[in-house]
């Protein structure tokens, strides 16, 4: 199937490649159907892009490559909706909001997206762990740096 996109023009994509949220994002709850790409010469950051709107796209990436620290456990109910069996059903990605210049974007560790490679099913969990926030200094050394 032929979907537009916001970052890639028209793709095309199978049935296979698609992710299906079914409770959608949160704020985005309409919205069941996304797919990733990856953007060009660059293994580190993909795209999250909605099958049904062309202008909701979500840069991600694992956020393991940043924060080597970030731990969480899921909830049962979220195991079990996703129907994940053992720790390689999953990947985990986290939403970046991009800033210019692009050493001061930011990872939201309070929200990581949780997929099921098996099933091809996803869900955006909230922790409730206060150690995690929306907004994380990607680039660690970049985080003091003043204007």
């Amino acid at each position: 199937m032929e979907i537009q996109t916001q970052y890639h023009g028209v793709q095309v994509i199978s049935n296979e490649e698609i992710i299906d949220f079914p409770n959608g994002l949160p704020g985005f709850v309409d919205e069941t159907a996304f797919v990733m790409l990856p953007l060009p010469e660059n293994e580190v950051f993909q795209i999250l892009q909605s099958c049904q709107t062309p202008s909701l796209a979500f840069v991600v990436t694992n956020p393991f490559h940043y924060f080597t620290d970030y731990d969480f456990a899921l909830e049962e109910n979220t195991l079990h909706s996703l129907h994940i069996k053992t720790e390689k059903d999953v990947l985990v990605y986290t939403i970046l909001t991009v800033e210019t210049p692009f050493e001061r974007t930011t990872a939201n560790l309070q929200g990581p997206i949780i997929v099921n490679v098996r099933t091809r099913k996803g869900k955006q969990v909230i922790l409730s762990d206060d150690k995690y926030k929306t907004k994380h200094a990607l680039f660690q050394e970049q985080a003091n740096v003043k204007e």
